[in-house]
């Protein structure tokens, strides 16, 4: 296989890494966030051990809202993490087809699509996490 051939294989997968890349940056956002959701509902738990009846329901009540947004961020990054192996199946196929000389068009735009709907539904379910966090916002005294 000439070198020239490998060459623009590589060219081609530049735009997946960098896709790539923005992929991991995304789930790096993700797992931050799900790291101080779990952060914050231990340190409810703690409190609803050591608290008033009245003042529990309403722990209770946010613990709930928590896990809500622990679940949708879990699923955005299940998502993220899909469109990621996703773009390595392209960048893979990419180079299989040069190595052996094979049309392999249809499973690559078919892989990028599936990974463009997997990262679509990565984003719509991180909205929805921000958004519930946001409904539930409370700043300043209780």
């Amino acid at each position: 296989m000439p070198t020239e051939t490998i060459a623009h294989v590589i060219q081609l997968s530049v735009a997946p890494v960098f896709l790539l890349t923005g992929v991991s940056a995304m789930l790096g956002v993700l797992t931050s966030r799900l790291s101080r959701i779990i952060d914050r509902g231990r340190l409810l738990e703690g409190r609803a051990h050591d608290a008033e009846p009245a003042r529990v329901a309403a722990l209770h009540a946010e613990l709930g809202v928590l896990s809500q947004r622990a679940r949708l961020v879990n699923r955005a990054i299940a998502l993220c993490t899909v469109c990621a192996l996703l773009i390595c199946g392209v960048i893979v196929s990419l180079f299989l087809a040069a190595f052996f000389g094979a049309d392999a068009s249809r499973p690559i735009g078919v892989l990028f699509i599936a990974a463009m709907a997997s990262l679509s539904g990565g984003l719509v379910t991180f909205f929805r996490e921000v958004t519930l966090a946001t409904r539930n916002l409370r700043i300043g005294p209780h």
